[in-house]
């Protein structure tokens, strides 16, 4: 006896599921089990980081019968990754994380293909994403996240429904995580719920330039203040362990001038990178719900997620799940502008600190324009010299109250489009 109520929801998906060319089987009844893991099994599917999520995403993938997966990540392993990212061991510390976890999980899992990508994922175009039936991320970076987000959202076309990705989304923060199911351009996306998300801890200027009183307040100097008057415009990368070794002994040399103790290694990692210590059972938690989901999109043989689920793992087990509702103004999946007021008389400069403050937009180094003519744009270096002066004027003298003002962030594939009403 089929039930009814699975038909309705399948039928709310058909757009998911007329991707994978399975419109006709909404029911496991339909369709015989061989067909279904012969499907899975070719099914291919990309996973995006091979961390602490990251190889539990991929050990649970290819012990479920998925067949062809890729898994792309930039990063290199270190001592610290080996108490949970059991895919590497100490011989493999300094190789690259998605090599070797593709390897790894090669020779153990018969049967199944795991191809690597050593690249960051800004470095692939959308040819690359779209040979993919889904994706699933197991990020610990809000940039990246919002990217691939913009990304696959701005890929897909109505009127072409192999061009809906399904994102698949997993993060851990300690004993907390979240698991959700985004339908780009149907469901809320992640950069709808960017005003869930913690704001980053920060340290006033002067108190890390003048009275340092913790070990963060040595590093933070070392990371804002020193390493622009040693290294000059080259950029940080806070991935490359010889930078990372540079802030360490920094700090730790301005630390012992103001007798603080505690500076590490591991801290000076945490403090420019925002790391939250990682926690096994978490990460298990939360990537053996992002699997089940992809079993669901692929097999289509059960409700899916709809859409976000919380997990919090630090008095008892307590999850809970709702819809998460797309919102109107949202600058990646909706057509319409964002609507902000601000107070005419004060500059640019001090509009582009609430830009990066306001919760719901959080941009880093963004750049301005107004029917087409440029504000303040952050490079190239010559531009941005010759625009910053812009940056002391109030808005009335910019702009008119209620224009559309182009808000630009070299972090981000995207421009939002803001109407700013002066105050």
């Amino acid at each position: 006896m089929v039930d009814t109520q699975t038909i309705t929801d399948h039928e709310r998906w058909a757009g998911v599921y007329k991707l994978l060319d399975r419109t006709s089987r909404i029911h496991p009844e339909f369709e015989p089990q061989e067909e279904i893991k012969e499907f899975i099994k070719t099914c291919k599917i990309l996973v995006i980081g091979a961390g602490g999520l990251g190889c539990e995403i991929l050990k649970n993938l290819a012990l479920s019968g998925f067949g062809d997966i890729h898994v792309i990540d930039m990063d290199t392993i270190d001592v610290s990754n080996l108490n949970r990212q059991f895919l590497f061991r100490r011989a493999d510390v300094g190789k690259p994380k998605a090599v070797t976890a593709a390897a790894f999980v090669n020779k153990r899992v018969q049967g199944v293909t795991v191809t690597p990508h050593y690249c960051k994922i800004q470095d692939k175009d959308e040819d690359f994403y779209q040979e993919f039936a889904l994706i699933i991320c197991g990020l610990d970076s809000i940039e990246a996240r919002r990217w691939i987000n913009a990304t696959l959202v701005g890929m897909r076309d109505e009127d072409n429904p192999d061009t809906l990705k399904p994102l698949i989304d997993g993060g851990t923060e300690g004993f907390k995580g979240q698991a959700r199911v985004i339908l780009p351009g149907i469901t809320s996306c992640y950069e709808c719920s960017m005003d869930m998300l913690s704001k980053p801890t920060g340290f006033p200027l002067c108190t890390i330039a003048n009275t340092p009183r913790l070990p963060e307040h040595c590093i933070e100097w070392a990371s804002v203040l020193e390493w622009s008057n040693k290294h000059g415009d080259r950029k940080m990368d806070t991935d490359d362990p010889k930078d990372i070794q540079w802030l360490y002994e920094t700090a730790l040399a301005r630390a012992k001038q103001y007798n603080i103790q505690g500076v590490t290694y591991s801290l000076t990692q945490g403090v420019v990178k925002n790391i939250i210590p990682a926690i096994a059972a978490t990460n298990a938690i939360v990537a053996a719900s992002c699997c089940n989901e992809a079993l669901k999109i692929a097999t289509t043989c059960a409700k899916n997620l709809d859409n976000y689920m919380m997990y919090s793992g630090n008095d008892s087990v307590y999850t809970y799940t709702f819809e998460h509702q797309r919102k109107d103004d949202c600058p990646v999946c909706s057509n319409s502008s964002t609507k902000l007021d601000f107070r005419g008389d004060k500059t640019l400069e001090e509009f582009m600190d609430y830009l990066k403050e306001k919760p719901d937009i959080q941009l880093k180094r963004p750049g301005f324009a107004v029917g087409g003519k440029p504000l303040y744009l952050q490079a190239p270096k010559q531009l941005e010299e010759a625009l910053r002066p812009n940056l002391v004027k109030p808005l009335k003298e910019l702009f008119s109250s209620g224009d559309e003002v182009t808000i630009t962030d070299s972090t981000l594939p995207f421009s939002l489009q803001a109407v700013v009403t002066l105050t």
